[in-house]
Parts: structure tokens; sequence; C-alpha cells
């Protein structure tokens, strides 16, 4: 198993990106990762688990979720309803233990990587009911009385889209990165991963237009690069040229099949005001 992270064929690293994993990896903790939906935080887990060959362990996390969750779960109604029927599987309480993801990383044969996707979206206390289990690196399952204990530490990659706070118990065990919008060029050598093949012209107007965009004041949602990246698609499927995005005509300011780009109507009335105002200075 490797054990640096440099980006992978599928996935534009920058060098600060790569030190961050690679400074986790090697203090042995979480790398938290913050940064504008769609910029890549889920995906890294994923590459990082390529470029390292390591099996990949994901937990999505939902506002609904405990922390227990991840260790496991004992389900007593149904053993309960067993027992009513006569099963024999009620011998075992082992039966009715249903593992969690911290459980599957800890007895994973192998180093994993562990992804905590949007650990922000769970309650509060969420990360604080897993700092015992992440600094042991072990757990207590009370029904069947044995210790589960990791083999080896997971690479552990955890997520927030900064909906809200993270307890400081909880950040002081982490390594912190922010991932930066990428700027033009990193932008641009993402472009050429997804389309090999793309015409550049086309390639370079719609970065015009895209990061234009972006720099609207009032914009309630910016568009991502994920967001670029199915636009490109569209331009190319339908077949639009350079020449039409470098259109200058005032009264089309929303850019050809906007829908990839802008995801609610306020955005999009808002182009249309500017739109109006440009025909009435016209």
């Amino acid at each position: 198993m490797s054990t640096r992270f440099e980006g992978t064929k599928d996935y534009v690293a920058t060098g600060e990106l790569a030190i961050a994993v690679n400074a986790a990896i090697a203090l042995e903790r979480p790398l938290l990762i913050k940064g504008e939906p769609g910029t890549g935080k889920t995906v890294l887990a994923y590459e990082v688990a390529k470029a390292l060959n390591a099996p990949l362990i994901t937990w999505h996390i939902k506002s609904t979720i405990k922390a227990q969750q991840g260790l496991y779960e004992y389900d007593a109604v149904t053993r309960l309803r067993d027992s009513q029927l006569g099963d024999e599987r009620v011998k075992d309480v082992a039966n009715y233990i249903k593992k969690g993801k911290l459980w599957e990383a800890f007895t994973s044969p192998t180093r994993p990587v562990l992804l905590i996707d949007e650990i922000d979206k769970a309650d509060i206390e969420f990360p604080n009911d897993l700092l015992q289990e992440l600094d042991r690196m072990e757990f207590f399952v009370y029904e069947t009385g044995e210790t589960i204990k990791a083999k080896v530490r997971p690479v552990m990659i955890v997520t927030s889209n900064n909906e809200k706070e993270l307890p400081d118990a909880f950040l002081r065990r982490c390594f912190f990165h922010y991932i930066k919008f990428p700027d033009r060029e990193t932008m641009q050598a993402i472009v050429d991963v997804h389309f090999p093949n793309i015409k550049q012209q086309l390639v370079s107007e719609a970065l015009n237009t895209f990061y234009q965009l972006r720099d609207v004041p009032g914009l309630k949602k910016k568009p991502s690069t994920s967001e670029l990246l199915d636009w490109l698609k569209l331009l190319m499927v339908e077949d639009i040229t350079p020449e039409m995005l470098r259109e200058k005509d005032p009264t089309k300011l929303i850019p050809p099949l906007h829908g990839a780009l802008l995801k609610n109507e306020q955005d999009v009335h808002l182009f249309e005001r500017l739109a109006f105002l440009a025909r009435r200075e016209r």
C-alpha cells in the first residue's frame, strides 16, 4: 500500500491539498476538509483510497444519525419477537448486532480510508460523542462483552459544508484544510482531465463566462466546479460555438443552457433584471 498522495489521473490536487492529506496520514489524525459545495471534498476520499490502493468505507451523515450508529446498533425489538417465535437465533446476541462504519473500519484487514461525509449535518454533540473512540481507536460492545480495537488506524477524511460550528475538542484532534475555489489555471487542468479532446477556444470562452458569472454581485448561489463541467458537456452536445459565448449583446446576459449553472429562481431573475436594465439604457 502506498503512503503518499499526489493526486490521481482523475483528480487534480493542488500542492497544498496534497500536503494536507499526507500530513494527516503522517500524524494519524482525521483530515477535516471544508470548502464551497462542488469543490471535490467528498470525491477526495475516493481518490485518496484509489491512490493509496486502500479500501474505502463511506459514512454519509444525515441530521437523524447518532454517533452510536457508527459503532453498532443492537436490535432488541427483533430479538424479542424472535424469542416469542422460538427462533434459535436468540441464543446468540451477536445475531442482533448491526456493525457500524467505525466497526467496519477498525476490523478491516488492511488500512482503510474512512470518509465521514458532511459531519456538520448531524447534531452538535455528534463529533464529541466520537472523541474517545477516535482517540483510543477502540470501543466496548456491552451486549457481547467484547472490545473492538482497530488493527490499523484508518486514514480518516471528514468533510463539512460549514452549516454549523464544530466543537473545539473535535477540531483539536483534526488536521484542517480549506479547499479554495480553483483559480483559472487549476480549473483549466480540471477541465482537461474530464474533457481531454475539448476545443480549447470553447474552454477559454466558457471560463470567461463562468468566472464573470461568479463575480456578479448579489448572486445567491455561485456555480461550482461540478456545475461548470456539466455546462461544458452540454455546450459540446448542443454544439455551442465560442462565438455564441463571446456575443456581447447586453440583452442576452444569461449564458446559453444556464440551467446547468444557475440553480434557483432568484439568480435567474437577477440576470433577467440586469438584461432589462441593459435594454433600457440602449
